[in-house]
């Protein structure tokens, strides 16, 4: 019979969900890989604002940058040139999210982790020590290679480890990271600026290997989760891996369902055209529309103004940094909400809230800065509204770090079955980077042709992405990950998609019925 809330609802025997502290040490580790990933985020924008690195690399945009004395508060200075290079990091993890997949799927998740910690610093190092364009662009793919790899495998190797009811909790510690990440990097950022003598972008860039020292030693010393050990024909060793993580004898159900699991990706020669069949069509949306929709909430919108308004409003040279921490602070914060909700409340309710939150918080950010900008642009920020616009933005801050930030990465990790996860999990990583990309390259020239108006735009992408996880996300709180297809199969538009014999399930047949 079914295990967790399925089989609990017919009358079945659960799975054990308490966690064990190997368990949680495995994952804290495991997680560590979102520090790189949240570093970089962080450090890249501080660095190439800072005049030394552009005199040093990209003299020609320093000069622009300097003669483009425009107040427009819409239309600020753009360099495609510095935005590519910037964004050449996504392209990399774009890439090497494919290669991931194989040797998360051969080799076993940690190595995979291993591959993406040691690959981010030689390139940490690389850039920190840059003396010329090469040697700059080479580190930074480098470190796009290690994010592709640590983005592939941790939320894989996190939502495998943990135990059904508690998997969210241990997964979003992978975005707590990332955030923590972002903040320390906007910290270091803040005080490698007032280094004299014009090198203190070399210390941003090299203590990026702080991170991946962390995350490619931690790896070395991580079990591999048993649903990686079958798959790889280690049957033995991954029962008494799985007695081990859920600490207790008792874990035979869980084991014939990961064995069923196993024998149906035995069958699989080829999961990246396997992916692709009907049966396998609602994990496939999902993982190219959450990713996609991600990257449209307007994070990007509210992060770039946050600066300007924390200047009016009294922080003045200290502007960049308020804002940063800040917001930084609201994100982590934010984020420990949704690790201790998710799992009580459920996926689908922090989607629908935060989306609602992030939504009036759009719509009224962008008509005060309507009111205050017009849409010329020029005009000095009014004190009656920034005090508002602010508050506005550390809330829609939150909502986004309580829903699309951590269940991004969350619910495309757990919704795959065994045979196609590692290409699954490729496909949610390649297009999160591919549309960071993007919006990357256009966000600013869309700012100076759509004005406030661009708040207005991505609300309405709020609002359709809002509507899809009402319609087509089903619930995947407390359900064994390696049971989620009959969670598919239930469902009102998705089940039509799955045939009873595409159910392989040990002891399936009451929890289909």
């Amino acid at each position: 019979m079914a295990g967790g809330v399925l089989a609990k609802a017919y009358g079945g025997k659960d799975y054990p969900g308490d966690i064990t502290l190997f368990v949680f040490l495995a994952c804290l580790v495991a997680a560590t890989g979102g520090l790189i990933f949240g570093y970089d985020l962080g450090i890249s924008g501080g660095v190439t604002a800072m005049d030394p690195f552009l005199l040093k690399f990209f003299p020609s945009v320093y000069k622009m940058e300097n003669e483009n004395q425009s107040t427009n508060q819409y239309c600020k200075f753009d360099s495609q040139m510095l935005t590519l290079f910037t964004s050449s990091l996504y392209v990399a993890a774009l890439v090497a999210s494919f290669f991931a997949s194989t040797v998360t799927r051969v080799f076993g998740r940690k190595w995979s982790m291993f591959s993406g910690g040691i690959t981010f610093l030689i390139g940490s190092a690389i850039n920190g020590a840059a003396e010329n364009i090469f040697m700059l662009i080479l580190g930074r793919l480098l470190l796009g290679v290690g994010v592709g790899f640590a983005n592939q495998s941790v939320p894989v190797y996190l939502s495998e480890m943990a135990p059904a009811r508690l998997r969210g909790m241990l997964n979003i510690g992978f975005q707590l990271m990332i955030t923590i990440g972002i903040l320390a990097a906007n910290l270091i950022n803040y005080s490698t600026t007032k280094i004299q003598g014009g090198w203190g972008w070399r210390v941003s860039l090299a203590l990026a290997v702080v991170p991946a020292g962390i995350i490619t030693l931690g790896s070395l010393f991580l079990p591999d989760t048993p649903n990686s050990l079958i798959e790889r024909g280690h049957e033995n060793k991954a029962k008494e891996m799985l007695c081990k993580i859920r600490g207790t004898d008792d874990i035979q159900m869980e084991y014939d369902d990961m064995l069923a699991a196993s024998e149906e990706a035995k069958k699989i020669q080829h999961p990246w055209s396997n992916i692709l069949k009907r049966k396998y069509r609602p994990q496939l949306t999902m993982a190219i529309l959450i990713p996609f929709f991600q990257q449209l909430t307007g994070i990007n919108v509210i992060m770039f103004y946050a600066p300007v308004l924390f200047k009016t409003i009294g922080f003045k040279d200290d502007a960049s940094l308020m804002s940063a921490v800040i917001t930084g602070l609201v994100n982590v914060f934010a984020t420990f909400v949704s690790i201790v909700t998710v799992d009580r409340f459920g996926r689908r309710m922090l989607f629908l809230q935060g989306g609602i939150q992030m939504l009036i918080c759009q719509i009224a950010i962008g008509t005060m800065i309507a009111v205050m900008f017009g849409t010329s642009g020029v005009a000095d920020v009014s004190m009656d509204y920034a005090p508002w616009v602010v508050a506005f933005i550390c809330i829609y801050v939150a909502g986004f770090a309580w829903s699309w930030g951590p269940l991004g990465w969350l619910v495309p990790s757990e919704i795959f079955s065994l045979e196609i996860r590692s290409a699954g999990q490729s496909i949610t990583v390649s297009v999160n980077m591919f549309f960071t990309f993007i919006i990357g390259q256009i966000f600013l020239t869309m700012l100076c042709h759509m004005k406030f108006g661009l708040f207005y735009f991505f609300g309405g992408w709020v609002v359709i992405m809002t509507i899809f996880i009402a319609l087509f996300l089903p619930e995947t709180k407390n359900v064994p990950i390696e049971e989620m297809i009959l969670v598919w199969k239930r469902h009102w538009f998705w089940g039509k998609y799955i045939s009873d014999d595409d159910v392989h399930v040990a002891n399936d047949m009451v929890a289909i019925a």
